[in-house]
């Protein structure tokens, strides 16, 4: 088995909710194997507190989580990036900055919990369920052989895995 660390993005526009739920989940479920970053192209500034209370409740990490820019990840000092995933189709119909080491990309969107109106306990299960459906997404893409699959294949499966239950639409962006 490969030692290799391999660095992914998530993307959103605001870098408040999805992203940041997807970094949190594979930054803890990637057994080292992954460093997981999150950006936003017009970042909110602040993570949505639901996001961060999903976290806490199923124990997912939340020091050092916050809204940011993808500008960050386009700079020279940046990582270098193995795999970019737009969480949110606002993001996907993007025209996205020239990332180093040309990583591969997916959309792997879902609804954005933070648009839901209702009570507090409506707005947690929303997050919840944005939890859920990327927990599944990121769970299906660490399983797979990184090192042992050609860049056609794993493009593929990579798009697959953006078609999954709780997709929130039929974009499909990947290189």
């Amino acid at each position: 088995m490969s030692d290799r660390i391999y660095n992914v993005l998530f993307l959103c526009t605001g870098n408040s909710a999805r992203s940041i739920l997807a970094e949190s989940i594979l930054s803890k479920d990637g057994r080292g194997r992954f460093r997981s970053f999150s950006a936003g192209s017009q970042p909110k500034g602040d993570v949505n507190p639901f996001a961060i209370s999903v976290l806490k409740s199923l124990d997912y990490p939340v020091d050092g989580l916050r809204s940011k820019s993808w500008e960050e990840f386009a700079a020279p000092n940046a990582p270098v990036l193995d795999f970019v995933f737009t969480v949110c189709d606002n993001a996907a119909g993007e025209s996205c900055p020239i990332w180093p080491g040309q990583p591969m990309t997916a959309h792997w969107g879902i609804q954005d919990p933070a648009e839901v109106q209702g009570t507090d306990i409506e707005k947690h299960a929303a997050f919840l369920m944005a939890f859920r459906y990327m927990k599944n997404r990121i769970g299906a893409f660490t399983s797979l052989p990184l090192a042992g699959i050609d860049r056609l294949s794993l493009g593929t499966k990579l798009r697959d895995i953006g078609r999954s239950e709780g997709s929130s639409s039929g974009i499909d962006k990947a290189s």
